[in-house]
């Protein structure tokens, strides 16, 4: 084979897998290689968060041969492919464009690197260990460099991942000192006693939940670890680029035989917010609502 023959789906694919080992998802997930041939050629590869259809009409668009995605296209199960569906929209869009899709999720959350050391990095920790002494641990501990206020710590979260509609929801005293960090991209809030017991000042991550988050807040009476939801698509973001690098490095002869792109899509859902910090220290009583008469 040229050096400078592009590789076939299959190499590609066995190159993935051999950074995020397809055992070491979780027995819920549904990872690995949804629509393609494995002899076909991958001259290009593109890489999102989630295989919406607007990101498969991206990566038709600029031609590529391969759209490599975090979250699964197919998780839960469908009965039909058809284009009244979208998920049957964007297979057929897909396999009509000669792309092929492959997806990397909870085995890359508990890679090493994998999506906790890349949101790690980007919100600033050194010294940077997983969440628990377990093989394939999800979440990672660090510290800051020098210690700071939790509001100051916030901001440098949300200078260090990528806007969202929404921006960062916190849960603490913002003049509190922080230094250690647990992190632990996309949701969260199942892991709260293993943070706790991990000892640290802010744990960051996304789509913390009313009930269970509120029920933190109670448990360590508003103490430490302080919370701060990062959004689900910005905090596993921050991994894309991590992948793109780790798979020219083990795909034999790297960029000189693969493109690579990032998608520029924002996937997250929302479009915009309304009376963001507007909240008071109580509502309003039941009996006088705003703009009503007494």
């Amino acid at each position: 084979m040229s050096p400078d023959e592009p590789p076939t789906l299959r190499e590609v694919v066995a190159a993935l897998e051999s950074v995020y080992p397809l055992e070491t998802a979780m027995d819920w997930d549904q990872v690995g290689l949804v629509a393609g041939d494995l002899e076909q050629a991958v001259r290009t590869v593109h890489f999102a968060v989630d295989p919406t259809l607007a990101v498969v009409q991206e990566a038709v668009d600029a031609g590529a041969d391969l759209l490599v995605t975090h979250h699964p296209l197919l998780l839960r199960g469908i009965h039909s492919v058809a284009t009244t569906g979208a998920k049957g929209e964007s297979l057929t869009r897909a396999i009509l464009g000669d792309l092929a899709i492959y997806c990397a999720h909870t085995n890359a959350d508990v890679a090493s690197p994998g999506v906790c050391d890349a949101l790690a990095a980007a919100v600033g920790l050194t010294d940077v260990v997983p969440l628990e002494d377990v093989p394939y641990a999800l979440g990672r501990v660090g510290y800051l460099a020098v210690p700071m206020t939790l509001r100051a710590f916030a901001d440098q979260v949300a200078d260090g991942l990528p806007a969202t509609v929404g921006g960062l929801r916190v849960s603490g005293d913002p003049a509190a000192l922080v230094e250690r960090v647990a992190v632990l991209g996309g949701s969260g809030d199942d892991r709260f006693e293993v943070v706790r017991a991990a000892d640290v000042d802010v744990y960051v991550t996304a789509d913390l939940r009313h009930h269970p988050a509120l029920e933190e807040r109670e448990t360590t009476r508003g103490g430490r670890p302080y919370l701060i939801d990062a959004g689900h698509w910005a905090s596993e973001y921050v991994w894309l680029a991590w992948a793109e690098r780790r798979l020219l490095e083990v795909v034999r002869g790297g960029s000189s035989r693969l493109e690579t792109y990032i998608s520029t899509l924002r996937t997250e859902p929302w479009t915009f917010v309304v009376g963001a910090n507007a909240a008071s220290e109580s509502p309003p009583s039941p009996e006088q609502p705003p703009g009503g008469t007494s």
